[in-house]
């Protein structure tokens, strides 16, 4: 078996790293501290090649695959995890509805200048009343004449409100089936729709920089072909993609457990207690291999799981591990690293701070922990 990166997933993680470095690490705790959100990275990211790392050539993107969007989250989310979390909302549940269901109209339209970063995708799921269980959201869609008529309040939607913004995907009731089961639609909203109004930018606990509002839609008026995919499919459609999103949020919360250790490993060896550096005492020592174990433990999760997308294969079950392990041990490295730091951990001014802080949305966004279980649970039953 190999376990060395492809010489194409080397490179772009190295790509990323060097332009981390320079345009974003040396910001990040500004941009945080301002909420700021830096439409410039994400532009720059765009002439690298990298806002469509996931999307076909044909449409501006780069077809690279789920291991080299991996190794570039790797490096991404270790300068700064604001810029890799609306970087990650971007690329899989705002692109690949387009990718995988839009028609060839739709992709040229909106998907294209996602691809290429000319604007910056979101996705409209969640509701005030609707986070885990999905199909409960109230959001409706009616068919008027040829037009599609939209009410409805989504929250916590990622990129919707930023000055690069070109829409966002929404998920929607269409009706009822003869079953008496909802039926779903996916739509397109594109910024300036009548009807559509954005919220103020919401004061979350972590990822400061990253533009996240409550969304409303007041009668608002689309085209038919607003519609992406089939009327009736828009959940299943959602959930056909989520399975990437999976996988992007693990990358995360690898990269920020690799952060964390990074950080704490330095403190450690710079930092003297009782006339010699902090790793010299056991108890601090134990802590840094045990990160340091579980940390390439949740690289090997990710990084199958990403293999197996790539392959074709079914990677449900792996990408839903891989996100609970990754996001779960991203909460302990991170604590970890802010012990190790002790009261210079706890001031803001520190960078472990900021991740220690980012931490806890890996265990609830793109489905909790709790549903991750639920979900690895029903495959394993299934099989049996």
């Amino acid at each position: 078996m190999d376990f060395d990166l492809p010489e194409d997933a080397v490179a772009v993680q190295r790509l990323v790293r060097d332009f981390a470095a320079k345009e974003i690490e040396p910001y990040a705790a500004d941009w945080s501290e301002r909420a700021h959100f830096p439409a410039e990275v994400f532009r720059a990211l765009g002439e690298l090649g990298l806002m469509g790392m996931l999307v076909d050539e044909a449409y501006g993107g780069a077809n690279a695959g789920f291991v080299s969007y991996v190794a570039a989250m790797e490096a991404l989310g270790a300068a700064d995890q604001s810029v890799a979390s609306a970087w990650n909302a971007h690329s899989t549940i705002a692109s690949l509805p387009l990718a995988a269901f839009g028609t060839e109209e739709q992709k040229q339209r909106w998907l294209v200048p996602l691809a290429t970063g000319e604007n910056i995708g979101a996705f409209g799921l969640t509701e005030p009343t609707a986070g885990s269980d999905a199909a409960s959201i109230r959001t409706r869609a009616r068919r008027d004449g040829d037009s599609w008529v939209i009410n409805g309040t989504k929250m916590f939607i990622s990129n919707a409100g930023t000055e690069m913004s070109l829409g966002v995907t929404v998920l929607a009731v269409t009706g009822d089936g003869e079953d008496g089961k909802k039926r779903y639609g996916t739509f397109f909203v594109p910024d300036g729709t009548p009807g559509y109004e954005k919220g103020q930018p919401l004061r979350k606990l972590g990822w400061h920089a990253m533009d996240t509002r409550e969304l409303v839609f007041t009668d608002v008026r689309l085209p038919g072909d607003h519609l992406i995919g089939e009327e009736g499919n828009g959940l299943r459609q959602f959930l056909a993609v989520l399975d990437g999103g999976r996988i992007s949020v693990a990358a995360l919360g690898l990269s920020l457990a690799q952060a964390s250790l990074d950080l704490a490993l330095r403190h450690a060896a710079d930092r003297q207690q009782f006339g010699r550096p902090l790793g010299g005492f056991q108890a601090v020592a134990h802590k840094l291999a045990d990160m340091a174990t579980e940390i390439e433990a949740a690289r090997a999760l990710v990084y199958r799981a990403a293999w197996l997308g790539d392959q074709g294969r079914p990677f449900s079950q792996e990408a839903a591990m891989a996100k609970l392990f990754a996001s779960e041990v991203a909460n302990r490295a991170a604590s970890a690293s802010v012990q190790i730091h002790g009261g210079y951990g706890y001031m803001r001014e520190s960078a472990i701070s900021r991740f220690y802080a980012d931490a806890k949305i890996l265990e609830i966004g793109e489905g909790t922990s709790e549903i991750q279980r639920n979900v690895i649970a029903k495959a394993l039953l299934k099989r049996r």
